[in-house]
């Protein structure tokens, strides 16, 4: 059996002591962590085979929000599952998630590593092609349960074709019963004619 290629995280983190316990922590988990201080630092070999990237918006005291620009203005980073590593959280968030194509997770300083190694490895989960198997497959399983067999719609149809049936069966016979009637009219009308001529003829001429 061919072993699963392990999932590649991009790591954008200007402090070098915060960048390593992130790294450690997800290479213990079987991830291959590409590391850089800026998005500038990054190949395009390594944006292409990307899975999901970790971006650290803080420089210093001040926070950068125009980095988000930039990943959204980015190819490659622009489509992949992003967190989000600052010490505020305000709307610059949700204002800059719309430069993105895919969503956007917000992770506040300070936090536990265990915490966002846990959500890094469930982002890149749910969005691998086995992640998005197993929720194609849940939903679709989701819709046999609620979407059960039932009788009555055959029910309902065989109802509407009685109906339809009747209603043509009651046309054809009232059809025929005045085709009856014209033609027993014709005829004796005809009838009628018939037998006053015949009287005209055999009256006595004087």
């Amino acid at each position: 059996m061919a072993q699963r290629k392990p999932s590649t995280v991009l790591l954008i983190e200007t402090d070098n002591s915060l960048r390593r316990v992130i790294t450690l922590g997800l290479r213990q988990r079987g991830m291959h962590v590409v590391e850089a201080s800026s998005a500038t630092d990054i190949s395009s070999l390594h944006t292409q085979q990307a899975d999901l990237l970790v971006l650290d918006i803080d420089s210093g005291i001040y926070t950068n929000w125009a980095l988000l620009d930039a990943v959204g203005a980015h190819p490659c980073l622009s489509r992949l599952p992003l967190i989000v590593l600052a010490w505020e959280h305000t709307a610059h968030t949700s204002h800059h998630q719309v430069c993105t194509l895919t969503p956007l997770t917000y992770i506040a300083k300070p936090f536990d590593a265990r915490t966002l190694h846990d959500t890094i490895e469930q982002l890149v989960h749910v969005h691998s092609p086995v992640g998005m198997l197993q929720a194609e497959e849940a939903l679709l399983a989701t819709y046999v349960v609620h979407t059960s067999p039932s009788i009555w719609p055959l029910i309902t149809a065989a109802g509407l074709l009685l109906a339809f049936a009747g209603m043509l069966l009651h046309i054809a016979v009232t059809v025929i019963g005045l085709l009856i009637i014209a033609v027993a009219l014709t005829l004796w009308t005809l009838e009628r004619k018939s037998e006053q001529q015949a009287q005209i003829m055999l009256r006595p001429v004087y």
